[in-house]
C-alpha cells in the first residue's frame, strides 16, 4: 500500500524499457504533435501519398506507428508484450482496424477477436480483451433502436446477430479466464451499447467482474448513469466492471448537438470533467466489494487519487479488482512508475496493418494536440530523459 507521494517525473523508471534511439523518435513525434497545423498537414499529405501509392509506409511505420502501435499482427506484438511484461506492465490488445460495415465484415471482426483470445490465453501478460460494438454490428441500426424508431424484422435480426457476436466473444474469453472491456462510443448509440454490456454482465459477472463497460466522464450525465448501473447490478446480483475514461469524441459530440439542435452531452469545461472523474473513482472505491475498476487515464492527479483511496482502505497495490490503464506510447511516466510500485497496470496496444490503422493514428495525433498540455508534457519528459542519459555517459 502506497503512503509516500508518487513521483511521476521519474523519467529513468518511465523510459527504462526504451532505447535512446526510440526516445529520439518519440521526441520527433511529440514535437510534431505539439503543432496542430503540422498534424493537419501531415494527415492530408499521408492520405494523398497512400492514394497515389507513394512509398511512405516505411516512414509511417518508423515514426508514429512505432510510437503508438504494437505491430501489424498479433504475432508482431509479441516482442512489445514481453518488453512491457518484463517491467510489470500488462497488455490489452486492440485490433484498431475499421472493418467492412456489413455482415461479412462484422463476422471477420468477431473471428479476429476470437483469435486474440486464443493468443491471450497463452500469455500471462494479457488480462483483458477489448471490443467495439461498431465493429460487430451496424451503428446506424443501433442509433435507430436507441431513438426508439420502428425496426423491420430484418433490422431486428441484424441487431440480434450483433449481440450474439458479443456473447460468443465474452463466452470464450470467460472460459479462458480473461476479462473483456467494451469500449464506449458516440452518445447517439451508447445507450444501446450499455444495454448489451449490462446483459453480458448479468450473464457472466455472477462471481467476479468479467465484462467491463466504459464510462466517459466528459458527459454530464455519466456519473449518475454509473451510479444507477451499480445499484441495478446490486439488485440483480452481479458485479459491475467499470472502465473510467474522460472521453474521446468531444468535438464530434458538440458539433452534432449544435447541428441537430439538442443540448450537448459534454461538460462545459475541463474542471467539471475532472470533478466527475474523481468522484466516479471515489464512488467505485466505496463499492469495490461488488466492482472491478480500470482507471483509464493519463491524468496524474486522478492516478494519485486512486492510489490514495486504495491506501485509505488498506487495499493491496496488487488487488486484482483495480487496474490503471494508459495507451501505448503515452504517459509512460504514469504507467511504469505505478507498475514499479506494484500496482496493476495495463497498456492498450493497438495493432493492424499500417495503412488500415491510420484512422486510429490520426485520432491519436489530433487528441494529443487537443488535450491541453498533453504533447508538451510528453515532449518535456522525453527531453528530460535524453538529457539525463547524455549526462550519465
Amino acid at each position: 500500500m502506497q503512503s509516500e507521494p508518487i513521483n511521476f517525473d521519474d523519467t529513468a523508471t518511465a523510459f527504462a524499457y526504451r532505447t535512446t534511439g526510440e526516445l529520439k523518435n518519440s521526441h520527433f513525434v511529440f514535437t510534431t504533435m505539439s503543432k496542430p497545423w503540422m498534424v493537419k498537414m501531415g494527415t492530408v499529405m499521408t492520405n494523398l501519398a497512400l492514394k497515389l501509392k507513394l512509398p511512405v509506409k516505411g516512414i509511417i511505420k518508423k515514426t508514429i506507428f512505432n510510437q503508438f502501435c504494437g505491430g501489424e499482427s498479433v504475432k508482431d506484438c509479441a516482442v512489445k508484450i514481453k518488453l512491457l511484461g518484463d517491467h510489470n506492465v500488462q497488455t490489452i490488445l486492440d485490433y484498431s482496424v475499421e472493418g467492412l460495415k456489413n455482415e461479412d465484415g462484422y463476422n471477420d471482426t468477431k473471428e479476429e477477436a476470437l483469435r486474440v483470445i486464443d493468443f491471450a490465453s497463452t500469455n500471462d501478460h494479457i488480462p483483458f480483451c477489448v471490443l467495439k460494438l461498431s465493429g460487430l454490428g451496424s451503428t446506424q441500426l443501433m442509433t435507430k433502436a436507441q431513438a426508439k424508431e420502428k425496426l423491420t424484422e430484418i433490422e431486428k435480426t441484424k441487431l440480434y446477430y450483433a449481440e450474439q457476436r458479443v456473447d460468443e466473444i465474452v463466452k470464450k474469453a470467460s472460459s479462458k479466464g480473461l476479462m473483456v472491456m467494451i469500449d464506449a462510443e458516440e452518445s447517439w448509440f451508447q445507450s444501446f451499447i450499455d444495454g448489451v454490456a449490462y446483459r453480458m454482465m448479468e450473464k457472466y459477472n455472477k462471481e467476479r467482474p468479467i465484462v467491463y463497460n466504459t464510462y466517459q466522464l466528459y458527459r454530464h450525465d455519466m456519473l449518475d448513469r454509473l451510479k444507477r448501473a451499480q445499484i441495478e447490478a446490486e439488485v440483480k446480483g452481479y458485479y459491475i466492471g467499470a472502465k473510467l475514461v474522460r472521453g474521446a469524441y468531444m468535438e464530434k459530440e458538440r458539433d452534432r448537438a449544435e447541428e441537430m439542435g439538442y443540448e450537448s452531452p459534454i461538460h462545459k469545461n475541463k474542471e467539471a470533467v475532472d470533478k466527475d472523474y474523481d468522484e466516479a473513482l471515489r464512488y467505485c472505491m466505496q463499492h469495490i466489494d461488488k466492482m472491478g475498476i480500470c482507471a483509464g487515464t493519463h491524468n496524474e492527479n486522478s492516478s494519485k487519487l486512486l492510489t490514495q483511496l486504495m491506501a485509505e482502505q488498506n487495499i493491496s497495490n496488487k488487488d486484482n479488482r483495480i487496474f490503471f490503464g494508459q495507451l501505448l506510447g503515452m504517459s509512460d511516466n504514469i504507467s511504469f512508475k505505478l507498475a514499479d510500485l506494484g500496482y496493476n497496470v495495463a497498456k492498450y496496444v493497438p495493432y493492424g496493418p499500417v495503412e488500415k490503422v491510420l484512422p486510429y493514428l490520426f485520432r491519436r495525433a489530433e487528441e494529443n494536440t487537443s488535450i491541453a498540455g498533453q504533447s508538451g508534457r510528453e515532449y518535456t519528459l522525453v527531453k528530460k530523459e535524453l538529457k539525463r542519459r547524455k549526462s550519465a555517459k
